[in-house]
């Protein structure tokens, strides 16, 4: 029998300024000891005990830019097993944020906030490696299957899965529903 499945539960949204089409990011850059560094993602992080993933997407967002969300849509969730620094599995859900209150930092413990071209941040993600590398924001190699659909015109959640064996994606399946 296999041992049942416990993962990291976390939260991670991607704030979009429809009226600029630009998307507030972290780069990860404030700590040398940090796995990702260098490296461009929404805002999120774990969720706490006490709180739902809605709570916790919230709560990630004022602690990490200072907002305020007052709209967001869940745009569906991804397990990721192996992806953890030490093979941990994680389960993501995540958000696209429409609106929201206050004026975001401009750094935080990881890193700066940047407010990016979505188009950009979509080449980043794009299949052509060309294209990725003149789009020059490293991100997670598997943010280029996850990410286009948090920003496509689908209104079904996406459910993905996407193991990880030595910090890379080696699978992705996904369903809509």
């Amino acid at each position: 029998m296999a041992a049942p499945y416990t993962p990291i539960v976390g939260t991670l949204v991607y704030i979009w300024d429809r009226d600029t089409d630009r998307v507030l990011l972290v780069h990860r850059n404030a700590r040398a000891d940090d796995e990702h560094l260098g490296k461009y993602n929404g805002l999120g992080g774990k969720l706490e005990a006490d709180e739902d993933v809605v709570s916790s997407c919230r709560r990630e967002a004022h602690e990490e830019a200072g907002l305020e969300l007052t709209e967001l849509t869940l745009r569906g969730t991804v397990s990721w097993p192996g992806f953890g620094p030490n093979g941990e599995d994680w389960l993501g859900f995540i958000f696209r944020a429409h609106r929201w209150a206050g004026e975001p930092h401009t750094t935080n413990e990881e890193g700066t906030l940047h407010w990016v071209a979505r188009s950009r941040l979509l080449a980043a993600c794009s299949d052509d490696p060309a294209e990725r590398s003149r789009a020059d924001l490293p991100s997670w190699a598997g943010d280029r299957w996850f990410v286009p659909l948090v920003f496509d015109d689908d209104p079904r959640a996406f459910h993905g899965i996407m193991p990880y064996e030595q910090g890379e994606p080696v699978s992705w399946s996904v369903e809509r529903l």
